[in-house]
């Protein structure tokens, strides 16, 4: 049995003008346990509305997304977090560490949320991702680079068998971004944690031996992208709405 299954998955948003956008679509996915695949996925594709979904940040409004053979679309919002807490990392391109407190807090306060904290753990990881001298800094205080550190070490803090990724490079260098690369891949190896990275960067997906269009199983992203095609080329093409918790990237 898979790691994770999706079947029939359905999202929209409400657009400003008061329709109906239908933002992910997806008839079926599958990702095995250990499995590393990483999702091409341009502006509007629904990369990060698919994510949330699976991670149960957001509800889906029709289908199923079983994770380790527990179905999450049936849920309520309180155990999805708990799910979410015990079983699935999630590594943002924006980081979303805590300014107020230090690097090793940081990972600290996301165990809280699943077994509970494991300083020893926890110093194991972020001496695992180079930043054992970074300890007691806060995030400010800290590269770019070694921010993104921070944030692969608190994903991986509850031993999830899940690790989603955003756009985990999109704010590094290339230098740093390959690094910060290198690290989530083989964390997860070293974990156990399948690892569902989405990126629009080739250079990213060129590193994955499992790449995949999302706009190929997201039949709601194949509908955008016949949409833009007939654009007249005149008219200048507008950023991506955000409708919503979640928005449409």
């Amino acid at each position: 049995m898979a790691l994770l299954e999706i079947n029939g998955l359905k999202k929209t948003f409400i657009a400003p003008d008061g329709a109906r956008q239908m933002v992910v679509d997806v008839p079926s996915f599958q990702l095995e346990a250990r499995q590393q695949v990483a999702l091409a996925g341009q502006s509007g594709s629904g990369k990060t509305t698919f994510l949330n979904l699976i991670a149960g940040i957001l509800a889906p409004d029709s289908g199923s997304i079983r994770l380790d053979g527990r179905e999450m679309s049936a849920l309520g919002e309180a155990e999805r977090d708990r799910v979410r807490a015990l079983s699935i990392g999630y590594i943002f391109q924006t980081f979303n560490l805590l300014h107020g407190f230090t690097v090793l807090e940081n990972v600290l306060l996301g165990m809280t949320f699943g077994p509970g904290a494991d300083r020893a753990f926890a110093e194991s990881l972020l001496k695992r991702v180079g930043l054992e001298d970074r300890l007691h800094h806060r995030p400010r205080q800290l590269s770019t680079g070694q921010q993104q550190r921070v944030a692969v070490a608190r994903a991986l803090a509850n031993r999830p068998k899940l690790v989603l990724a955003d756009e985990p490079t999109g704010n590094l260098d290339f230098r740093n971004a390959t690094e910060a690369l290198r690290l989530v891949r083989e964390a997860c190896s070293e974990n156990g944690a399948a690892l569902l990275l989405v990126s629009h960067d080739r250079e990213v997906l060129g590193q994955f031996e499992t790449q995949l269009d999302l706009a190929q199983i997201n039949r709601a992203a194949q509908t955008e992208v016949a949409s833009a095609a007939l654009r007249p080329t005149a008219e200048p093409q507008r950023g991506s709405a955000h409708l919503g918790t979640g928005g449409v990237s």
